[in-house]
């Protein structure tokens, strides 16, 4: 029982998947699924009668769809027979519409008749009147010939050939084909050609006299094109200065500020000039009658023959070029030669570039073009040379302007002129080199005005006149009272303001040259270094170098050069407001004069050091010593007394310098003071000294012990100053005590008392004083006592010689 049961449910299971396969079936044939042969071979399993029970199922399955179709048929039957109804009415109607188009038809018809009759008649008296018209022009064909040729006569005895030329081609190509069966007709046709050839010769005739006059005027033609240009340059600058103006008014208004419109008025002023100017500016057409060529171009493109005018005019036009090109001997000497030259070159290069624009195929761009590169070749060529021989710098600015308002001319009609701003940077070097030259005298001249002593004020009126020209500021100064002295000479003002002249004379150059305003700021510091590092530098060198600039003279341009350094850093600013490029900027140049004023003061220092050098020497030379006095005088030397004083009153002076300088110039004075002071105790011509003399000498090196110790220049630390004495007074110390056993003793010791003498210095001046006590003996009649001592101390020094001499001689094979 357990086992049918099983079965009975595999077979109510299989039952419901079959019928859940034919619904999925006929599911995919209803939706028109593709392909269907997946889902029909599902049908065609194991089950026996399963295609039996599929019809069946599909049989069901269209049943159900009939009574679904039955039912829409019947819901919608009656909207069917509604819809029949009303179209039945609208057959009636359609009826009576086709009976009224047809009437309407049969009407329009009928009135179209009239109006085709009368289209019909219009045709015949079109064709009619045409008919006529065709007769009247054959009839007259004749008559219109012979009175071209009548006018052809008529333009040929008023020199009008060009209308003759096309008469003569109206002829040949409208009126003579037309009746060319007369006879009449062939004459005229044998004739033309002897016309035209006539016309040709006169054309090229009044071409010639054309190239003669364009010669003639180039200068004036060329004049009036460069004026013109300049004033409208003139004129644009004017009113962009006018533009800026009003906007500045602008801004100080915002400001609550209106500034009185002064530059408005003036700018206004030049406006109107400028237009007067312009209305009476004639043009290069005014000028020159250009209806020569014209005609004749016009003459010889009728002919056929245009090639063979335009080789002959640009040949003699490259003629004419090549004369305008050439410059006068003389042309560098005055700005005037530069003008007419470049008159000439505008002039003939304007008539070109009409030529060009009025005319076709005469003057072609290439061959300007052509024409203008050969010409700027050797237009640079020629200033190149010429400029080189200006010394002028105002000569040369002018030229550079000339060169400016040339080139914006020849710009302005399309010819390239960057080669020429190029040779402007060559010009602007060689006036550069004639501004340095110029300001080289200027400075010559400033420095040889000059009393090179402070700059006296009485009161505040002349103290602010120093400052407007020199930035000058010193606290401690101003609150001094009135008169005072500023520490720089006049100079300084005058130099410092030659300077801003030299940057105001090196900007005009720069000016219209089509260059950025940090290129402009670059060549200004670059110039100005120049003018600081070479031809200021220069002059301050040969300034100093000069025999007649004392001490004083050069204390104070020490001081000068202190105050022109300073003052460089307002001139880099003066040059950044000329130019509003900032210091900061990556490619700013900077000045140079820190370095230019430092190395003319460094020459001024050594020149001070030697100037006093040798008026050392020229003191050292008034010494009258003798050499032979038995004693001393009791007091120093004059000679030395004044030169002590001397050095006393100059390093007074020299308190204004920087300390160091000062205390370089006294250490160095002292040191060279007892050099020589050295020198002469042993000169090799002095041959015996007393010892009177050697007392007299220590007398004189002691005052100038005094001197170093009483710093007569502040600074020095203890006796720095009096070592520079060192080596003499150790030197007199010994011969004035005498002690040669403790100077033998300690020789070569650390510690010794003589550490700075030299044996072969101690020997020479010994020998010296060993001479002169024989000397001294020979002459003294004195008690056998005293003779008995001095020959006592000969024999000491002679032991003494022996030894030192021995010292020497050790020292020299060590050596």
């Amino acid at each position: 029982m357990a086992r049918k049961s099983k079965l009975h449910l595999r077979e109510l299971y299989s039952e419901e998947n079959k019928d859940q396969i034919y619904d999925n079936v006929f599911a995919e044939i209803e939706s028109f699924e593709l392909p269907l042969g997946t889902s029909l071979r599902s049908v065609y399993d194991d089950q026996p009668n399963a295609h039996q029970r599929f019809m069946e199922k599909l049989d069901a399955c269209i049943r159900n769809h009939d009574r679904e179709i039955e039912k829409m048929c019947n819901f919608h039957h009656q909207g069917f027979v509604d819809a029949i109804t009303e179209l039945l009415k609208v057959r009636a109607d359609a009826e009576k519409l086709k009976v009224q188009v047809t009437d309407t038809n049969r009407r329009l018809q009928d009135a179209g008749k009239e109006v085709i009759a009368q289209t019909e008649e219009i045709i015949r008296c079109r064709i009619q009147q045409r008919n006529i018209t065709t007769v009247v022009e054959k009839l007259q064909l004749c008559l219109p010939v012979l009175e071209m040729y009548s006018k052809l006569k008529e333009q040929m005895n008023v020199k009008r050939y060009y209308s003759a030329l096309k008469t003569m081609e109206q002829l040949e190509n409208m009126y003579l084909p037309r009746v060319s069966q007369y006879r009449f007709c062939q004459i005229m046709i044998e004739n033309l050609p002897k016309l035209r050839e006539e016309i040709k010769e006169i054309s090229m005739s009044d071409l010639k006299d054309f190239l003669e006059s364009i010669r003639k005027h180039s200068d004036k033609i060329g004049e009036t094109a460069m004026k013109q240009a300049q004033q409208q340059k003139t004129f644009n600058t004017a009113l962009q200065k006018q533009n800026n103006v009003n906007y500045g008014r602008n801004m100080y208004a915002i400001n609550g500020r209106v500034p009185e419109p002064k530059y408005e008025i003036t700018s206004k002023r030049t406006l109107e000039e400028e237009d007067e100017h312009e209305e009476e500016v004639l043009t290069a057409h005014d000028l020159v009658d250009f209806s020569p060529v014209y005609r004749c171009l016009h003459i010889y493109s009728v002919l056929g023959d245009g090639e063979t005018f335009e080789n002959y005019y640009r040949k003699q036009r490259r003629k004419q070029a090549r004369l305008v090109l050439q410059p006068q001997s003389s042309m560098h000497e005055t700005v005037e030669g530069y003008r007419r030259y470049f008159s000439q070159i505008v002039g003939f290069f304007v008539v070109e570039d009409h030529i060009l624009h009025v005319t076709q195929g005469l003057v072609t761009r290439a061959y300007t073009d052509e024409l203008w590169n050969m010409a700027l070749s050797k237009i640079i060529a020629v200033l190149r040379t010429h400029s080189s021989y200006c010394t002028d710098p105002d000569l040369v600015l002018e030229l550079k302007n000339l060169i400016v308002v040339f080139a914006d001319t020849l710009q302005g009609y399309g010819f390239p002129v960057n080669r020429l701003f190029d040779l402007l940077f060559e010009i602007r070097d060689q006036y550069n080199e004639t501004l340095l030259k110029k300001w080289a005298g200027l400075f010559r001249d400033i420095f040889e005005a000059d009393n090179y002593s402070p700059i006296p004020v009485a009161n505040e009126e002349e103290y602010k006149i120093v400052i407007s020209k020199f930035p000058f500021q010193d606290p401690e100064l101003d609150k001094q009272s009135f008169p005072k002295k500023l520490p720089m000479s006049q100079s300084v003002p005058q130099i410092y303001i030659q300077v801003k002249e030299f940057i105001y004379a090196s900007l005009k150059f720069s000016e219209s040259l089509h260059r950025s305003s940090t290129e402009i700021d670059d060549m200004l510091r670059k110039s100005t270094n120049l003018l600081l590092t070479r031809t200021l530098s220069s002059c301050l060198q040969n300034l100093i170098k000069k025999p007649h600039i004392g001490l004083t003279e050069l204390v104070q341009i020490i001081i000068n050069t202190t105050h022109l350094e300073q003052a460089c850093k307002y001139l880099e600013d003066f040059i950044t407001n000329i130019t509003n490029i900032s210091q900061e900027t990556v490619h700013t140049a900077r000045l140079y004069g820190l370095s230019t004023f430092k190395d003319a003061r460094h020459a001024a220092e050594g020149e001070i050091y030697t100037k006093l050098n040798q008026k050392i020497d020229e003191f050292i030379q008034l010494a009258d010593y003798n050499w032979t006095m038995s004693e001393s005088a009791g007091r120093a030397s004059g000679y030395l007394m004044d030169l002590i004083n001397f050095l006393r009153s100059t390093f007074q002076v020299f308190t204004h310098l920087p300390g160091k300088v000062a205390q370089t110039a006294c250490m160095s004075a002292c040191q060279h003071l007892s050099t020589s002071l050295m020198q002469m105790l042993l000169d090799s011509e002095l041959k015996q000294i007393s010892m009177g003399a050697v007392q007299q000498f220590n007398l004189d090196v002691i005052q100038c012990e005094l001197f170093a110790s009483s710093e007569p220049v502040p600074g020095f630390h203890g006796d720095t100053l009096q070592l520079a004495f060192i080596d003499l007074r150790q030197l007199l110390d010994l011969f004035m005590v005498w002690d040669w056993s403790t100077y033998l003793a300690d020789y070569g010791q650390p510690t010794s008392k003589y550490l700075r003498v030299n044996p072969s210095t101690a020997l020479t001046l010994l020998e010296k004083v060993h001479r002169g006590m024989k000397d001294t003996s020979k002459k003294n009649n004195i008690f056998a006592q005293f003779r008995k001592n001095d020959r006592d101390k000969q024999k000491l020094i002679e032991t003494v010689v022996k030894q030192l001499r021995s010292l020497v001689n050790g020292m020299s094979q060590h050596t």
